[in-house]
């Protein structure tokens, strides 16, 4: 209990704290004219109020990671606490914050051209075609899932495909149109919602606290069933993703940068969603193990239902919020990941626009640029779920990766403490090494051999961080 209640106050805490020390080095110009208003279009580049860019911020970058992904690295026992806590104020913050303000800087260019800006034009080429098939791979996740959910709760009146053919048809109107018609409307009310069913999760929660294991020294064990086969290290940072640090945030943080109209309001957009993002994992990692009546209750119930996250979040939101429980939790299941869907073929389509320096003011080319996407994404649906899921996660977080050492490259060049993105980004690169070498669909190495090969390929980054950095400032080692 005291831990939960601890990690919850840091969140908070780490807004106000450490997010205003991030907003300082960055040093937002109140006063500079923002891509929303230079480059104003009409459909990209759309002004549009702080409260709502938060709102579609939270749920484009929210939806459904921080409550499935908390619920499964609850199996972990409490130790998931200190990585939503730690990962969200020192990795995720940052992350997310200096993606969409260097974007802002740079008249909201989508996530590849930043981070070849940084990193060079090779990586540029390989982050333009990874950052799109990781797009594909988003809407083809969130096609399917909440197609086969409205399936089972019509009782079958429809056939799933037909489900599938009309959350289509909604991606398909909500990339094309403007920000303002579609996303700018209907996403802050989905946005409060998911907040809402948060509020009333952690609300219903707290008579239950001292159901909850301790953060002590044994809460800091790997407390999984399958403990052998699944390692905290790296295994719950890959699990554990939104709530924690996520790639994909980066690319939709350029979206709400070519919406806002002052800099200073950056901290809030940015680093104020992923605050919240990061509360919403950390009240659904504790009401999974507190609702069930413990964490042994809890694994036991997950194990009985296939561990599907799905079916613990819907038994949680009926069991604490009754009827208005069984709507929120449609609207978790459902509406969050087709919103989150619907931004990332909106990112692919910017990205490749980017690309080919295709103009976007004309529906029949946003159309043109969004076809191969939705081509690419059918495709997908013919292959089994759990086998996209499985590489979606992984790409995911070595997105973040890149991201990171883009920033880090960034803050450098700028004279400012790069320190802070270079510890996460040498972190998340020893993650994402070990986890591709070590998981069953990796390479399935010994995690010892693959935590070496990890920290082996992060010094090697970092040697080429500093050999290509001090070269280009004019430093030399040698005595003058």
């Amino acid at each position: 209990m005291i831990g939960f209640v601890a990690c919850l106050t840091a969140l908070i805490a780490g807004y106000f704290l450490y997010g205003k020390y991030l907003e300082k080095v960055f040093q937002p110009e109140k006063t500079r004219t923002t891509p929303a208003f230079s480059l104003r279009d009409g459909v990209d580049y759309v002004p549009m109020p702080t409260w709502k860019i938060f709102l579609i911020q939270f749920l484009n970058i929210a939806g459904l990671g921080p409550i499935f992904g908390a619920i499964m690295g609850a199996m972990y026992g409490p130790v998931v606490f200190l990585w939503i806590t730690l990962g969200t104020i020192f990795a995720g913050g940052l992350h997310d914050y200096f993606s969409g303000m260097i974007s802002e800087r740079y008249n909201g260019e989508s996530l590849p051209e930043l981070v070849g800006r940084f990193l060079g034009i090779p990586v540029r080429t390989f982050m333009r075609f990874f950052t799109i098939i990781l797009m594909v791979l988003v809407g083809a996740v969130f096609v399917s899932g909440p197609a086969d959910i409205l399936d089972r709760i019509s009782g079958g009146i429809m056939d799933v495909r037909w489900w599938m053919a009309i959350i289509f048809c909604y991606y398909i109107v909500s990339t094309i149109f403007p920000i303002d018609k579609i996303i700018g409307r209907i996403y802050p009310v989905f946005g409060f919602a998911l907040f809402f069913m948060a509020v009333g999760i952690l609300v219903t929660l707290i008579p239950n606290l001292d159901n909850l294991p301790e953060l002590n020294r044994a809460g800091l064990r790997n407390l999984h069933p399958e403990a052998a086969r699944l390692p905290i290290f790296p295994m719950m940072f890959i699990t554990v993703a939104c709530g924690a640090i996520s790639g994909f945030h980066a690319t939709q943080s350029p979206l709400m940068a070519r919406c806002m109209k002052n800099e200073c309001d950056g901290r809030k957009v940015f680093y104020g969603a992923m605050v919240a993002e990061g509360c919403v994992a950390l009240i659904w990692a504790a009401a999974g193990m507190a609702f069930f009546g413990g964490l042994d209750k809890f694994q036991f119930f997950m194990s009985e239902n296939g561990n599907s996250a799905a079916i613990a979040v819907d038994t949680i939101s009926r069991g604490w919020l009754g009827k208005v429980g069984g709507v929120l939790a449609l609207l978790g299941v459902v509406a969050a990941p087709i919103t989150s869907a619907d931004t990332a073929f909106r990112s692919g389509r910017l990205i490749m626009s980017d690309l080919f320096h295709y103009d976007q003011k004309k529906m029949y080319k946003r159309i043109l640029l969004s076809f191969p996407l939705f081509a690419a994404a059918f495709v997908l649906l013919q292959i089994n779920f759990e086998i996209i899921w499985r590489y979606f996660a992984w790409c995911n977080q070595s997105l973040a990766v890149f991201t990171l050492w883009a920033i880090s490259v960034y803050l450098f060049r700028e004279g400012k403490n790069y320190f802070i993105a270079l510890l996460p980004a040498l972190f998340m690169t020893v993650v994402c090494t070990t986890y591709i070498l070590t998981s069953p669909e990796g390479f399935r190495l010994n995690n010892y051999l693959s935590v070496g090969i990890g920290l082996a390929v992060a010094i090697c980054f970092l040697v080429l961080f500093f050999k290509k950095n001090f070269k280009n400032s004019g430093f030399s080692f040698k005595k003058r």
